[in-house]
């Protein structure tokens, strides 16, 4: 099984709901949702639907990341970096319960470049798994910056899911699902978000997942053409 959708809905719910099989809510990576919002976005999709969340940003960026200036909170030192704090803690617990309403499949760990490939990023991870409530949800992980053999390290040892691009490099985790994300082109290290995939590239991605298949695979598209890519992408895996 292939589930293709994009991280955030890229266009109107209702016409998304017909498009796609799965999303990635973004929005929950910024602010603290409302029960209702979420409620809401649940009873509107179809049965089968597949929602995926991206973890409330205190669990995984410092109180210095620019992505608080779009925050309903107003961080702390405490906060960020998997650090075992009381409250990354609570961030966290408010994120299993937003995945819980949502009836959520999996939660997204999306770390920053300040989390390094490091002693100290290593050993706060082991403290953050081993107290977090993982409740029945699948988490994935993305780390940027590090070396193949930190992140099959990471991921092996606390059990997470690897989320990687297809067309840079196989998932490492062990495990019967694959979780892709698909942010645009790479320059001197840098994301362009707004490059629009070739029909050559999205061959090329179908190939690879199917190759690296496991029980499931997602793959969800992050750059600025995400909704027609998604969908030529999705006719293209339907369609072979």
């Amino acid at each position: 099984m292939i589930f293709v959708g994009t991280c955030g809905f890229c266009e109107a719910r209702k016409r998304y709901f017909q498009n796609f099989k799965t999303v990635e809510i973004q929005q929950t990576f910024y602010r603290i949702l409302e029960e209702r919002t979420l409620k809401k976005w649940g009873s509107e999709a179809p049965e089968g639907f597949v929602f995926s969340i991206k973890a409330f940003q205190g669990i995984t960026h410092p109180a210095r990341s620019p992505t608080w200036k779009r925050s309903n909170v107003k961080p702390s030192k405490d906060v960020g970096l998997l650090k075992p704090t009381n409250e990354v803690f609570k961030y966290w617990e408010i994120t299993l319960n937003e995945a819980r309403i949502l009836n959520a499949k999996f939660i997204l760990i999306q770390l920053p470049k300040s989390f390094k490939e490091s002693e100290e990023s290593f050993a706060n991870a082991e403290k953050f798994f081993s107290k977090m409530d993982k409740g029945n949800f699948e988490i994935a992980v993305e780390l940027r910056g590090w070396s193949e053999e930190g992140i099959k390290k990471f991921v092996r040892e606390f059990g997470v899911i690897d989320v990687t691009d297809p067309l840079i490099r196989k998932p490492l985790h062990r495990g019967e699902i694959n979780y892709y994300r698909l942010h645009g082109s790479y320059e001197n290290g840098r994301i362009i978000y707004k490059h629009k995939y070739t029909d050559e590239e999205l061959e090329k991605i179908a190939e690879r997942v199917k190759e690296w298949n496991k029980k499931e695979s997602y793959v969800y598209f992050n750059n600025v053409y995400m909704c027609d890519d998604g969908k030529r992408f999705k006719m293209l895996i339907e369609g072979s």
